[in-house]
């Protein structure tokens, strides 16, 4: 097979194109290099595996190279997208265009095309919204669903909260429904906190990485809240099982919509987060708390039962494994983060 990945020298798609180019399949990265971290993995990417293919596009504005590109490829895996709530606050026209626009480009270059390769796309937990409906209580240092012990169903009502929750959300509900208009095979994953080795977090997004970020290199670090916001967090090498394993059943996934995020069994409050740092870096780590920031849920877990039943999915890798390979990554690579984020 033949794959292209939008976003592709992203966090996410960086990884991915790694284990794809380690057992030896074809791999087309699309990027506009914009985001912080992106040339960097391209260098790398380049340097161990030359025979990758970069394309230098954005899906906003470059449609005649994806329609292009969707008659090479045998599936698709859309992750090109704006990432932050809190910059979809300051420019919403932007985010908009990014990740609805950008996904609609996508789709239609599909629809259009004689091969109709596979979509993969990532979701995200924000479509459904702020949920305050549903009923949170204290346990010991960090909130917990006192109704819902396996975590938000994928039947839950979606209900957009920040323009990102809303770009995303249109997005979502136009790769399902091409599917269903168009017979396009598609895979919706609504991806709750993916962490890992590449992942240049900031204090808007990617939290687990910034945390340790700011740890290793002793910088301010802010907890909006209390600290016992609860989050289920996946290794990203699990998310690209889940993934790998949509893809070989697509004949049973077209169509369908997975929560894919650590479930119950793997979640972490930021306090937690703080102590595990704390002892792989074997120092105190100091912070200060702010305002709750607006829309910040207490608690989101994903109920990932859907996916291990269809896809015979769940993951493997524990917050504590995870986050220490994340850590000894980041301490090995202290400089480079430096050069990427600013010292």
């Amino acid at each position: 097979m033949k794959y292209l990945i939008t976003g592709g020298c992203g966090f996410t798609g960086s990884n991915f194109a790694e284990k794809l180019l380690e057992r030896g399949e074809k791999v087309v990265l699309l990027d506009n290099l914009s985001r912080r971290g992106a040339v960097a993995n391209l260098i790398y990417l380049q340097k161990k595996y030359p025979q990758v293919d970069f394309i230098h596009a954005d899906v906003r504005a470059d449609f005649d190279k994806i329609i292009y590109l969707m008659e090479q490829v045998d599936a698709v895996y859309h992750l090109a997208g704006q990432v932050a709530v809190t910059t979809s606050y300051k420019f919403p026209k932007e985010d908009f265009e990014i990740n609805a626009l950008g996904t609609f480009h996508v789709l239609e270059a599909i629809r259009r095309s004689k091969r109709r390769p596979i979509i993969i796309f990532s979701s995200t937990n924000k479509v459904y919204g702020g949920m305050t409906d549903v009923k949170i209580v204290k346990k010991g240092k960090r909130y917990i669903y006192k109704d819902l012990p396996q975590g938000i169903p994928e039947n839950r009502l979606l209900d957009f909260h920040s323009p990102y929750g809303c770009s995303k959300g249109v997005a979502d509900q136009y790769v399902r429904d091409f599917s269903r208009m168009y017979g396009i095979r598609s895979v919706v994953m609504r991806q709750s906190c993916i962490y890992g080795k590449r992942q240049f977090g900031i204090e808007d997004q990617g939290w687990v990485a910034w945390f340790t970020i700011a740890a290793n290199m002793d910088r301010p670090l802010t907890i909006y809240g209390d600290g016992m916001q609860v989050r289920d967090v996946l290794y990203v090498e699990d998310l690209f099982r889940a993934w790998d394993m949509a893809t070989k059943k697509i004949e049973k996934t077209s169509g369908k919509i997975y929560n894919i995020g650590g479930g119950p069994d793997n979640s972490l409050s930021l306090l937690e987060l703080i102590t595990l740092l704390e002892n792989y870096l074997g120092k105190k780590i100091k912070y200060s708390f702010d305002e709750w920031r607006p829309g910040d849920q207490p608690v989101y877990i994903s109920d990932i039962s859907k996916a291990r039943k269809e896809l015979g999915w769940k993951p493997k890798i524990t917050p504590e494994e995870g986050v220490k390979r994340m850590t000894g990554w980041i301490v090995e690579n202290s400089e480079l983060i430096k050069e990427q984020l600013g010292r």
